[in-house]
This record gives structure tokens, sequence and C-alpha cells, in this order.
């Protein structure tokens, strides 16, 4: 059995970890800016534990608009205690402990802190072939992101939490 917990410094080599084993080089969080979320944004940034061993994480800013934007995956700047867009930059889990349902337990810990937070909404981009995924999760598909990060095709999905 897993816990859900907010992140602390000395996870940032797990972390690391995972999100090089989730993600391509050019997508991949780097050390640095994990680092920065770890430091600014540690209210909106959760891992999952098993027997002391981080197995997945879920972290974004709180923004004001309602999309993704790519100085969002270099700069990050506190949270407002309240009001805003949750954003998600990053949702992984580690390949062993995948298909258990630990990233539909993140995403859900993260909905239930940004209701309490009075957010707007959570936003987040994925590729095309996760839309289905975030769909099941009352995300509704936006189109195609401005964004460029990676070199990829990116769509925004927004969940609505008013």
């Amino acid at each position: 059995m897993f816990k859900i917990r907010n992140v602390k410094m000395e996870d940032l080599p797990q972390l690391v970890a995972i999100e090089q084993l989730c993600f391509s080089e050019e997508e991949a969080a780097t050390e640095a800016a994990f680092t920065k979320r770890i430091q600014m944004i540690p209210d909106s940034f959760f891992v999952a534990e098993e027997n002391g061993e981080i197995v997945g994480f879920v972290n974004g800013p709180v923004i004001e608009t309602a999309y993704i934007t790519d100085d969002l995956f270099r700069h990050s700047e506190k949270n407002p205690a309240t009001g805003g867009h949750q954003s998600i930059l990053g949702l992984a889990v580690h390949p062993q402990f995948q298909n258990r349902g630990i990233a539909s337990k993140l995403l859900m810990h993260l909905e239930k802190e940004a209701r309490l937070r009075q957010r707007e909404t959570i936003t987040l981009t994925c590729k095309e072939n996760l839309i289905g995924y975030y769909e099941k999760y009352g995300y509704i598909n936006k189109g195609i992101s401005s964004s460029a990060h990676a070199g990829e095709i990116w769509y925004n999905m927004v969940k609505e939490l008013s």
C-alpha cells in the first residue's frame, strides 16, 4: 500500500530518476527545475511512497491562465493561497509500479487539494495518445496547445472545478 504526501528536498534523486524513466530527455524536467519546484510549490507537489520509496509524483504551479505556457517548465513562483488554475507539469509513475492506480490516486489527491484552495480548473498538456486517459477523469480536450515543449504536439486538457 502506498501513501501520498507533500514533496521534500531529500526526494530529489528519486524524482529525477523516475522522470528520466518516464519521459524523453527533451521532455524530462531537469534536476534544477525539480529543485526550484520543491522550493517554490511544495503545496502542489505530491509524491506517492511505498515502503519509504517514491513510486510516483504529480506537480505543477498555480497559474493565472487556463492553459500551460512553456516558460512554466523553467520558472516557478509561489502559489497563491486561493484561486487561479492548478497546472500539472508532470505526472509520472515508476514503470515497475504502473497499472496499479497510483497515477489516478495522485490526480485525485491534487484535485482534492485544488478544490480546498478554490482553484478554478486543473490544466495540463498531454500527447494525443493520453487524451482518452484524462477524459476518464473529467478533463476536456480544448485542442492543440501553443506549447512547443520538446518539439512535440501537445493538447490542452482542462477540468473545471467550480
